[in-house]
């Protein structure tokens, strides 16, 4: 019977990718304490070692640009969704207030 799939926390993923840096365990014995198959252990690894320069450096920058990008991606929204409203009412004129159907 096969296993239901498992979503694991951030934690974990990071405990048992510092566990697999440190290489005091075999794989095999990470396997077997972690009840994780070895290739998610190198892939959670892999993502550790390649994520591990952001957090001394670009990772604070990141955070501010985004926050930048979401105002503007607010701005955006209310923009559209004015101009929405004003077409539509332009259409109830034309159409009435059901529209035309096509």
């Amino acid at each position: 019977m096969t296993r239901k799939r498992r979503t694991h926390s951030p934690e974990f993923k990071s405990k048992v990718a510092l566990a697999a840096i440190q290489g005091d365990l075999t794989m095999a014995e990470m396997v077997k304490k972690f009840d994780v198959h070895a290739n998610q252990i190198t892939e959670w690894k892999k993502q550790l070692l390649g994520g591990a320069p952001d957090v001394f450096g670009k990772g604070a920058k990141k955070a501010e640009n985004t926050e930048e990008a979401v105002q503007a991606l607010h701005a955006k929204i209310g923009q559209l969704t004015m101009e929405n409203d004003f077409l539509e009412r332009g259409l109830e004129r034309i159409h009435g207030p059901r529209g035309k159907k096509w």
